[in-house]
């Protein structure tokens, strides 16, 4: 079956930086849209980034400037640089994929992965 699986969080000094990478496992034909999202306590999950397949990005207005989205479609793998990290970056971030098509019927459907913690803290 499909799986994401994140790496790369950790704990970072204010304007530290972090490289996030999230690889999407199984028999995949094609993922649409990759992206990151983030949940802080207390908070709603918001959407950090998001990068389609033909390489159109999505940014929240809190990170532009800061984060750089990418990805690799040859080896569904999505990346996050993180950088000029600050207090309130820290969250717990979630990989997702979605309208993906994949063996043997998952067709336009959404994955998440189990997330990273990202703690930016002096």
């Amino acid at each position: 079956q499909v799986g994401l699986v994140e790496s790369g969080g950790g704990l970072v000094q204010p304007g530290g930086s972090l490289k996030l990478s999230c690889a999407a496992s199984g028999t995949i034909f094609s993922i649409k849209t990759m992206g990151w999202y983030r949940q802080a306590p207390g908070k709603q999950r918001e959407l950090v980034a998001a990068i389609t397949e033909g390489g159109v990005t999505n940014y929240a207005d809190s990170v532009k400037g800061r984060f750089t989205i990418s990805r690799d479609n040859a080896k569904n793998t999505v990346y996050l640089q993180m950088n000029v990290l600050k207090s309130e970056d820290t969250a717990v971030y979630y990989c997702n994929a979605a309208d993906v098509v994949a063996a043997p019927y998952y067709y336009g459907m959404e994955f998440w992965g189990k997330g990273t913690l990202v703690t930016v803290t002096s």
